[in-house]
């Protein structure tokens, strides 16, 4: 089938406004506390920051969550499944609606698993207008897990297992299309903590994937350029989903599944500066920041730094 043809975002968005959204989800993983997320980086100043650059913030607020003591856990293969897919649901019509509005969506985790809504939210507004995304997936951690290969079922493992369609669900029918993503347009970043079942699954995806020791060995510049330009090619551009366990915990501590060998604080700026100068960002997310696990709000204020580097800010 031919590609349709993508040059660039519907003219109604305006790339100066943005509309925070806080989706404080803690259920898709085991370890408590990143639903405190959205608060600790709202507390280290991302509002104030970002109209400092010159754009037209508005803070939604936060996506109402289920608490996990209030509710079953489920099945032990996908814990909370049920209640993050209604969180996700909400979520992504929420970003519909900020796009719909002329904003550019910035969400604030809570877990991982909250990126099925945002993507399903984006890769729907566009497709109403017969225009695809490309994903950029900077974590340290494929999370492209099933029900049937994940160790744990913990669904902050599974959130891009579901958005390429890779199992059923309600999480993977949302808005009934699969994947949300061509799988030509998703790139994965910095990736080193993978298990044998995952490779399997990126295989079977079609996913291209640069794992650490391509940064390494190639560096941090070559391999953002190919990403972006394999995310952006014939679409309309793409939605960049950070976590922040992405970067080496001695510089982000805060975090609930911390690998060490990730990307510095640098290399983290360098890859944000390179997204803001090729100009082509939909939607930001930021995820699986955790304030009990922190050192006095560091990792949640360096998330508002690579935040403020991908929306443009520069050293001159």
């Amino acid at each position: 089938m031919a590609s349709p043809p993508i040059t660039k975002p519907l003219e109604n968005i305006d790339s100066k406004k943005i509309r925070i959204i806080g989706v404080p989800l803690d259920l898709g993983q085991s370890r408590r506390g990143v639903d405190m997320g959205p608060s600790a980086v709202r507390v280290a100043g991302l509002e104030s920051k970002l109209e400092a650059l010159g754009y037209i913030v508005e803070d939604k607020g936060n996506v109402p969550v289920a608490l996990a003591e209030t509710k079953s856990s489920g099945d032990p293969h996908a814990k909370y499944l049920k209640e993050i897919a209604e969180t996700c649901s909400k979520e992504a019509e929420l970003v519909i609606q900020t796009l719909e509005a002329g904003k550019i969506p910035l969400v604030l985790g809570g877990d991982h698993s909250i990126a099925v809504g945002t993507v399903s939210g984006v890769a729907e507004f566009y497709r109403r207008s017969k225009q695809r995304i490309g994903l950029l997936w900077i974590d340290a951690h494929s999370d492209i897990n099933t029900p049937d290969s994940s160790p744990s079922g913990n669904v902050h493992g599974m959130p891009l297992g579901a958005i390429m369609g890779l199992f059923p669900g309600p999480l993977t029918d949302m808005y009934g299309f699969c994947p949300k993503v061509n799988p030509d347009n998703v790139v994965l970043v910095g990736i080193r903590d993978v298990d044998e079942v995952e490779r399997q699954n990126i295989r079977k995806a079609g996913v291209h994937a640069f794992t650490m020791r391509d940064i390494d060995e190639r560096g941090m510049r070559v391999v953002m350029e190919e990403a972006l330009r394999l995310a952006g090619r014939n679409t309309v551009g793409y939605h960049v989903s950070l976590d922040m366990d992405w970067i080496d915990p001695e510089d982000a501590p805060g975090v609930g599944t911390p690998v060490w060998g990730g990307a510095t604080y640098r290399e983290g700026h360098l890859a944000m500066e390179i997204i803001a100068d090729h100009g082509r960002l939909l939607s930001f997310e930021i995820v699986e920041v955790n304030p009990v696990l922190d050192e006095r709000n560091q990792t949640a204020e360096l998330a508002v730094e690579l935040a403020l580097s991908a929306f443009g800010k520069k050293i001159l």
